[in-house]
């Protein structure tokens, strides 16, 4: 049995070894974009008018990235956010969702937060 599990793993590894890379370039040309699947979930997009304080996304969301402010309206720390959606899904009025944003860097953790822009 053991002789015909290596035999797998060998000609597992040698058939992966004339296949294309699975990963691409970030930037291929100048003007080119990375192409970003269709159900990709990046940085939040909030409509803070439109959001009627109910706060189940606080409820739902596993990393606790999502906190009430004094107006019953959420801020969303992006630095803690693990992209899962269970906010988008919950929220009623449908005033969460994700753009295909995927480049969420910042050296400021107050620019990671998605709130109401003043």
């Amino acid at each position: 049995m053991k002789l015909f599990k290596a035999g797998r793993i060998i000609t597992d590894a040698l058939k992966s070894l004339f296949k294309k890379p699975a990963t691409i370039k970030y930037y291929t040309k100048p003007g080119e974009h990375v192409p970003i699947p269709d159900r990709f979930r990046g940085r939040i997009i909030y409509n803070y008018e439109g959001c009627i304080g109910c706060t189940l996304c606080i409820r739902v969301c596993p990393a606790g990235a999502i906190l009430a402010t004094p107006e019953r309206k959420v801020n969303f720390y992006m630095d803690r956010c693990i992209f899962c959606g269970e906010c988008a899904e919950i929220c009623p009025v449908q005033v969460i969702s994700f753009s295909k944003d995927f480049e969420i860097t910042s050296e400021d953790r107050s620019k990671l937060v998605v709130k109401k822009i003043v």
